[in-house]
């Protein structure tokens, strides 16, 4: 009994710790906007990650190129949306908003991902998901309008926000292609093809506005976002899913704004207002009832 409820804590530490990881990189992505340009870190994240990974995949990839070519189109997509589109979009709202509101509107991410769903997969959302979806964008449009309806007549002051939220659409789309296609590859192959493509994606971005160096000031933010965010965490969330269970693992995910918040209080100094407070437990009580999988 105490050894099954020792391994079942094990198992419920794993999604916490990688939800942890993730927030703190948002606060990351806040701090080194000032030192480093968006497609510089988001090169930069994805080549760290592609060396670190290379001399255990390398020999892999050779020997199982089969299904390489087979799901190169499905790789090259997932990349995209996954890696170059919602992270490169979370890169340039860094410097536009707050990563309080950053990790806010990251949480809506099971959100569109149900009416994405309903796009591709044709999976018609219950009534809960409706109204779960509509509370959820009330408290969205509250945290952006920090409790002044009227504000939000004035895009300027929404554009990191605006921005944040076509990336979180993207990673939806990002889930969804994962869940249409189900690849039979293994996951860390997966991965590092995925970030292989990410790589050529941003040649041509480099190309036209140039490579910021890698310096004092922003060496540790990237070495960080090149290992835990793109590594680490994705390992740690794999093995809650295979302990746990999809389900119970993914409902972790909404401890990212209060993770966030927490951590940019403390380190950016960022204030928690009382429109995070109401607008947050909106969005948060819209996500919980979304996942109803009942019929009313």
């Amino acid at each position: 009994m105490n050894q099954k409820s020792s391994a079942a804590w094990w198992a419920l530490c794993l999604p916490m710790l990688a939800v942890f990881i993730w927030s703190l990189n948002i606060a990351v992505t806040r701090y080194v906007a000032d030192y480093i340009s968006p497609v510089s870190i988001s090169f930069y994240r994805w080549l760290v990650a592609f060396i670190v990974l290379t001399p255990f995949m390398l020999h892999k990839t050779w020997q199982q190129r089969h299904l390489i070519k087979t799901y190169f189109v499905e790789f090259a997509v997932l990349s995209a949306f996954g890696m170059v589109l919602y992270q490169g979009l979370a890169y340039v709202a860094s410097h536009e908003t707050t990563a309080t509101n950053m990790g806010i509107i990251n949480a809506f991410i099971p959100i569109f991902t149900i009416f994405v769903s309903l796009a591709i997969l044709k999976v018609r959302p219950n009534l809960y998901a409706v109204v779960g979806s509509i509370l959820s964008l009330v408290g969205l449009l509250y945290v952006m309008s920090k409790g002044d309806w009227s504000s939000l007549l004035q895009l300027g002051a929404h554009f990191g926000d605006l921005l944040m939220i076509f990336a979180v659409f993207f990673y939806a789309f990002y889930g969804v292609f994962l869940k249409k296609w189900q690849l039979k590859v293994p996951l860390l192959l997966s991965l590092y093809i995925q970030i292989g493509f990410a790589l050529i994606y941003h040649l041509p971005f480099i190309a036209w506005l140039g490579l910021d160096p890698i310096n004092a000031e922003n060496a540790a933010s990237v070495i960080y976002a090149g290992l835990f965010p793109s590594l680490i965490a994705p390992f740690l969330w794999m093995l809650a899913v295979q302990n746990i269970g999809p389900n119970r693992t993914s409902i972790f995910m909404n401890l990212m704004p209060v993770f966030t918040a927490i951590i940019a209080n403390i380190w950016l100094n960022e204030a928690w207002t009382s429109a995070h407070t109401f607008g947050g437990l909106l969005i948060l009580l819209g996500i919980l009832l979304a996942q109803k999988k009942s019929k009313i």
